[in-house]
């Protein structure tokens, strides 16, 4: 479910882009994401540092696009998110000693410390490469290509990553409780 409500605003920019225009998906998409903050924030729920960030984004570079008229600036939102997290893992590890996937993950599987460094260095290559791809997408091929893998191709990429990641914790956690 949390997958899911991560992915709203991506659904709602497409459904938006098929009825409208790019410029509308993105008002609608900047709509939905401040939307599901005021929604956590009216239930009494913490938002995450995650969600902050990538609202602040969205607002930034989708202002930019409706401001200028330019979908470039919207395109380049996922590269500067995913940028942003692979940033933020190398970061914490290495400028302030934290595993952020371990603190996350940690209270639902245990791992040996090399497990953890080697799935905070995955997350790092992932969110590299989704953000490598996102641009190559946005510049080799139609807006209507972009839009339909901005919902499709990183929803499908993200969920064959996890499941490919929880088949690897799943031999290592094992391993562990032997």
């Amino acid at each position: 479910m949390k997958l899911l409500a991560d992915f709203l605003p991506i659904i709602l920019f497409f459904i938006a882009y098929q009825v409208w225009d790019i410029y509308v998906a993105t008002a609608v998409a900047i709509a939905a994401s401040a939307m599901q903050i005021a929604w956590t924030l009216l239930r009494g729920r913490k938002v995450e540092p995650m969600q902050w960030t990538t609202m602040l984004i969205i607002a930034v570079f989708g202002g930019m696009t409706l401001f200028f008229r330019d979908e470039t600036f919207i395109k380049w939102k996922p590269t500067v998110v995913y940028g942003l997290f692979a940033i933020g893992l190398l970061v914490a590890r290495y400028g302030m000693g934290r595993n952020l996937i371990r603190t996350m993950m940690e209270k639902q599987v245990s791992l040996p410390d090399p497990i953890w460094t080697s799935l905070n260095w995955v997350w790092v290559a992932f969110f590299a490469v989704m953000g490598i791809l996102n641009v190559v997408v946005a510049y080799t091929f139609s807006t209507d290509f972009w839009v339909q893998f901005k919902l499709f191709g990183t929803l499908g990429l993200t969920v064959l990553f996890i499941v490919a990641q929880a088949l690897w914790i799943g031999r290592h956690a094992e391993e562990t409780s032997q």
